[in-house]
């Protein structure tokens, strides 16, 4: 995420004071929530009946979790891109190539 987006997510955050309110357990709870948000889009629904229909409500609720997603990570200290740039590396090894193509189990079951 750029550095610039992070700061007007805070910018925006910090003029209405909010900061006091965006602990970390409060902001994990607000991305869980948001996630919540975003999957009752597609309730009882086919993909073809939400994506390009609803696509201004899912990009909304995606946001607004990588909003407070953005706040949590910078709250900590972490850096947003080298954290996902680690998460993607780990993965890379759990899930080989060789491996996990055209495969949907979880690395436990790759054998």
């Amino acid at each position: 995420m750029k550095q610039e987006t992070i700061q007007a997510v805070n910018q925006f955050r910090d003029e209405r004071h909010w900061r006091q309110f965006h602990n970390p357990k409060d902001l994990a709870i607000s991305i869980s929530l948001e996630a919540s948000e975003l999957l009752e889009l597609f309730q009882w629904k086919t993909n073809e009946e939400v994506v390009g229909v609803k696509a201004e409500q899912l990009q909304e609720e995606l946001a607004d979790i990588l909003i407070y997603a953005a706040m949590l990570a910078d709250d900590l200290g972490f850096d947003f891109d080298e954290i996902v740039m680690k998460k993607l590396e780990k993965n890379s090894r759990k899930y080989p190539v060789e491996k996990s193509i055209d495969r949907k189990d979880k690395y436990t079951e790759l054998g």
